[in-house]
């Protein structure tokens, strides 16, 4: 089974890379919600998808914060962003990846508590 970019993994120093940013700078990203990320094992995570052609994802703060301010966690909100979407056809990550912000967004806000 082919992996999907959502389900590839990069530390902050990979990212930082990336970016070509220092790793403190992307800890702010994260702490900034431009990023979103997870620790394991006391490092930090960063999903693949959500670094976009040597950026973090477009729309993606954006996102997180109609998310968090709706009901979900920092940790939901990136399980949500991650997961395959049947009204998108792919994950939220991947749909904002795409261009399609709004359709995204519309859906996030309907599931807002």
């Amino acid at each position: 089974m082919e992996k999907s970019p959502a389900d590839e993994w990069l530390t902050l120093p990979q990212v930082s890379e990336q970016l070509d940013i220092s790793p403190s700078r992307v800890r702010r990203l994260i702490e900034d919600r431009t990023l979103l990320a997870r620790r394991h094992d006391g490092q930090w995570l960063i999903p693949a998808v959500l670094v976009h052609e040597g950026e973090p994802l477009n729309h993606l703060a954006g996102t997180a914060t109609l998310l968090i301010d709706g009901g979900f966690s920092e940790d939901g909100a990136l399980e949500w962003l991650l997961e395959d979407n049947d009204l998108l056809g792919v994950s939220p990550a991947i749909a904002l990846s795409q261009g399609r912000k709004t359709e995204v967004r519309r859906i996030a806000q309907a599931l807002a508590l």
